[in-house]
């Protein structure tokens, strides 16, 4: 699969351009999620910091274009965009089913023997061998819309407004789709550091299912737990910015591998 600039811009969201960063930090947003959700996070760095976020098809500016449904079509989507970037160290941050994505762009990188990210921080997701039985995506768009109030976050105002509801629900029920369908390779490994920070109130991940993450790497892994639910981020956000902050400096130091 083969991306131009314009394919970049396309999927690529440069919230806080720093063409001297010493590290670039793409963010993957959560089902239903936007590039846009990263806009607080990308102005809390400073310039050593490049951020820049993953804009999903179906929303937003892309909101003509048809979901994505296979977290396999995303991952090789998003592989195909970030093959293209530098080599200063790179990170990758992912919320909820963002979590999945950057854990499989990181293993697609490993595999095209393309130095490996820097760190994977993985949030509010539980470990890619840990399943639950879900099948949201199968559900009336009402199961669906009573599953976002469940877990709270910035989808609450839209829920509200039908006509915004109507456009954004095909978008959010491909992305159950292809989440609640995934299945990881069990022969599998990465060889970066991982962080996972989760919320010690979160529905849809318990604290030992975000520590199995350990099994999914070869480098070490940290778990990070912050008071709140599934969306501890938004509440959370100077913790978490100050704990990545720091993770950050460390890894402006290490080439990538």
């Amino acid at each position: 699969m083969t991306s131009s600039p314009s394919h970049f811009q396309k999927w690529v969201r440069t919230f806080q351009p720093a063409p001297d960063g010493a590290v670039r930090l793409v963010c993957l947003p959560h089902a239903g999620g936007s590039a846009s959700f990263f806009f607080p996070m990308a102005k809390a760095f400073g310039p050593g910091v490049e951020v820049m976020a993953v804009q999903y098809p179906g929303r937003q500016d892309r909101r003509h274009e048809p979901g994505i449904d296979s977290v396999d079509e995303y991952a090789d989507e998003i592989f195909a965009v970030l093959r293209q970037l530098d080599g200063r160290p790179l990170v990758l941050f992912g919320h909820s089913m963002g979590a999945v994505l950057a854990y499989e762009v990181a293993l697609r990188l490993r595999r095209a023997g393309l130095p490996a990210p820097a760190r994977l921080f993985v949030s509010g997701r539980r470990a890619p061998s840990r399943y639950r039985d879900e099948n949201v995506h199968q559900a009336p768009d009402s199961r669906i819309v009573a599953e976002l109030r469940r877990l709270g976050g910035p989808h609450q105002g839209m829920l509200a407004d039908p006509e915004v509801l109507s456009l954004v629900l095909p978008a959010i029920r491909s992305d159950y789709r292809a989440i609640e369908s995934y299945r990881h390779d069990a022969t599998a490994r990465l060889d970066c550091p991982v962080t996972v920070l989760v919320g010690d109130a979160d529905p849809r991940v318990s604290i030992d299912e975000a520590r199995a993450w350990a099994e999914h790497t070869t480098a070490p892994t940290e778990v990070e737990v912050f008071p709140g639910g599934h969306f501890y981020l938004v509440e959370q956000s100077r913790a978490v910015i100050g704990l990545m902050a720091d993770r950050l400096s460390a890894a402006q130091t290490e080439p990538r591998r």
